[in-house]
């Protein structure tokens, strides 16, 4: 297109650019990116208008970070405050489809890069602006009028934040008394599919979307606005299971949008057939089998979880699309869910999380359950969460003791089993030559348990042992 720098094209979306091409960074892990659609009166409007308080991009330095805020404006005779998320949540689309221009996330935990070689073919963030304004008008023709200003000056990005955090909060109240089995029809979208193509999106009401920007209500406006857009209707079907959260007419769309890689998708399960990551979830969970409880971590939390694993290293693996039992892709506001994953526990099983990320959702943990959630400040390791989930009784706690007790008994079991029946090898008739006890220095021996254990010997050679002449 002739009037900007740059190409725009669908073309360019799922485009990285990468740390050695990276101009400037804005936003990210290392500093503070927040996106915001607010509906206004078109009086208030200066269509096509480009603010930038702060450094613009000709002020820049090569290779570093900065904060960044972006604020639109949007106004037009069908705009009204219910579509803001929605016309919010595809400035990730329009924004990867200006070449060497990198969108990731949402909200407060955005991050773009821009690359060398579009910033040596523009001074300014203006035609950037520009480009993303005209998208948005193409593409979304309710939209009459839109002004934007962008924010560099990390004094004005905070005070942006703030305020925007009041509003996102609000957004997600609206759906507290509404739940899933109160509607006929959830939602999909197909927003993430140009990163993650078997990613099948389904938002509920007890179940917003894993990046966090478009609940309930939010999806239904925006299949109202555009049916053809990228979400849309999902017929509940048949209720399978409500524990679970399973439905008929949920386990089609994930047949169909995943191509066939997946045929079940559990709303509300951890780990049978859960549901697909994306790539743009606000947190992830991980399944901590030394203490058969489950941690989260968030995109905000630079550090290490129990497990030795960061989030960048968790996200890598369980985004992309897939259904990777024991990790799991969510949304913040899925925590003050009546159902967040209640076919495998709940908060009972919840035993670590970030003290940020504790402090932010501090409402939605049950009150008996807030000083036995470990953080960083608690157990850094394995071991510390142990100790820490013992001193406090977590309810985790009493599963190992009946796992301990139950494991006690199959060892007698087995014990008394084998003292009674020799181990024969009934095909060939003939008793197993005794297998020879192991000992150590101190002349005992040691005693070898197999549980659940299927051994199967193809081959048997039983020969005379000769003597070397």
């Amino acid at each position: 297109m002739a009037d900007y720098p740059f190409e725009i094209s669908p073309m360019f979306e799922g485009e990285r650019v990468r740390k050695e091409g990276m101009f400037v960074e804005l936003g990210g892990p290392k500093s503070l990116g927040l996106e915001l659609v607010r509906a206004a009166d078109m009086d208030a409007i200066e269509d096509d208008k480009v603010t930038i308080v702060g450094p613009d991009l000709k002020d820049m330095e090569e290779g570093k970070t900065y904060p960044w805020a972006m604020i639109f404006n949007i106004g037009g005779e069908l705009v009204e405050q219910d579509l803001e998320s929605v016309v919010e949540r595809r400035v990730h689309d329009f924004i990867n489809y200006c070449q060497g221009i990198m969108h990731l996330n949402q909200r407060y935990d955005v991050w773009m890069r821009v690359s060398k070689d579009t910033a040596g073919k523009m001074d300014s963030f203006e035609p950037f602006g520009k480009a993303v304004m005209m998208l948005f008008k193409t593409e979304l023709p309710f939209i009459e009028k839109m002004q934007v200003t962008f924010y560099t000056e990390k004094a004005e990005v905070e005070k942006q934040m703030e305020l925007a955090k009041e509003i996102f909060k609000a957004r997600d109240a609206r759906t507290k008394d509404l739940h899933d089995e109160d509607v006929d029809v959830f939602y999909g979208c197909t927003l993430c599919q140009s990163f993650a193509p078997t990613n099948v999106c389904v938002v509920s009401p007890d179940r917003i979307s894993l990046c966090g920007a478009i609940n309930w209500f939010d999806g239904r406006a925006a299949a109202k606005v555009d049916p053809d857009g990228p979400q849309f209707e999902i017929a509940k079907g048949e209720l399978l299971d409500a524990v679970t959260g399973e439905y008929s007419g949920v386990n089609e769309i994930a047949m169909k949008l995943s191509s066939g890689e997946f045929s079940k998708i559990k709303l509300h399960s951890f780990f049978d057939c859960p549901h697909t990551s994306c790539g743009c979830f606000e947190v992830v969970g991980f399944y901590v089998p030394e203490v058969d409880g489950i941690g989260w971590v968030d995109r905000e939390y630079q550090g290490m979880s129990p497990n030795g694993i960061g989030f960048s290293t968790m996200a890598g693996q369980t985004g992309g699309g897939k259904q990777i039992v024991g990790f799991l892709g969510i949304g913040v506001n899925y925590f003050y869910s009546p159902k967040f994953i209640q076919a495998d526990g709940g908060w009972n099983r919840v035993v670590w999380l970030p003290s940020n990320l504790k402090a932010k959702i501090d409402e939605a943990i049950p009150a008996d359950l807030k000083d036995k959630i470990a953080t960083e400040n608690d157990a850094t390791d394995i071991e510390s969460l142990k100790a820490f989930l013992q001193e406090k009784k977590h309810p985790v706690v009493a599963t190992w003791v009946a796992a301990a007790e139950e494991e006690e008994e199959e060892e007698e079991e087995e014990e008394v089993a084998v003292a009674a029946s020799p181990m024969m090898m009934p095909a060939a008739g003939f008793q197993m030559p005794a297998m020879p006890m192991m000992s150590g220095g101190s002349g005992s021996g040691i005693k070898l348990t197999f549980k659940n254990a299927k051994i199967t010997i193809e081959k048997m050679i039983i020969s005379e042992k000769k003597e070397k002449k």
